[in-house]
């Protein structure tokens, strides 16, 4: 029903984490991210917030975000079973849309679950349901390959060695998404053993 809505904001409330744009006379409540609040404006400035329009049976609210891609993650989750708007919206204030994407491409249930209400059987099921999508969305033929998309840097080569790289690496404690992060912040090189990508990344995390 409500694509955007473009106003002036007038309120931002970080206890409940929802913000009032005027526009045209009328003041939006709208539910957004915390991730979300650090981006926007002044108030009295004008602002543009892609809106998600949910209706229910005990009411109706808007939940909002700055860009269209962010709103589409968002109706990612609410298509997984049991998560509802509320729980997107806390997923993606623990995780910003960028970071939501790579966690469930390299299966980082463990960051998702960090959000409030998301356990760790549920931040499995948005990785089933979700990884293959955003893969073929993204036009990804291995799911790793977003992690060197994410640090800028050039398509893998060798995924074995990339996939062993990052499983290491969980071994030793770290999340899935902070070792995608060292793994694809390593410069590649030609013929490049697991080992050796292991030590670079291990470098690049300290």
């Amino acid at each position: 029903m409500y694509a955007y809505i473009k106003g002036t904001l007038e309120e931002l409330n970080i206890g409940t984490g929802t913000i009032v744009v005027e526009a045209a006379g009328v003041g939006y409540e709208i539910s957004v991210p915390s991730s979300v609040l650090p981006s926007l404006p002044g108030l009295g400035v004008e602002v543009k917030i892609h809106t998600y329009f949910s209706v229910k049976e005990d009411g109706q609210s808007l939940f909002g975000f700055l860009t269209r891609e962010d709103r589409e993650m968002f109706i990612q989750l609410i298509s997984v079973n049991g998560i509802g708007p509320k729980g997107a919206l806390g997923i993606l204030s623990v995780l910003k849309p960028s970071d939501l994407r790579m966690a469930i491409m390299t299966g980082d249930a463990k960051s998702i679950s960090q959000a409030p209400g998301i356990g760790k059987k549920t931040a499995e099921r948005v990785i089933l349901d979700l990884r293959d999508k955003l893969s073929k969305e993204a036009g990804y033929s291995d799911p790793t390959a977003v992690i060197f998309e994410s640090a800028g840097a050039a398509s893998p080569m060798g995924e074995g060695p990339v996939a062993e790289a990052i499983d290491a690496l969980t071994m030793l404690g770290y999340s899935r998404m902070e070792a995608g992060r060292a793994v694809g912040a390593v410069p590649l090189q030609e013929g490049m053993t697991t080992e050796e990508l292991l030590k670079a990344a291990l470098k690049a995390i300290r």
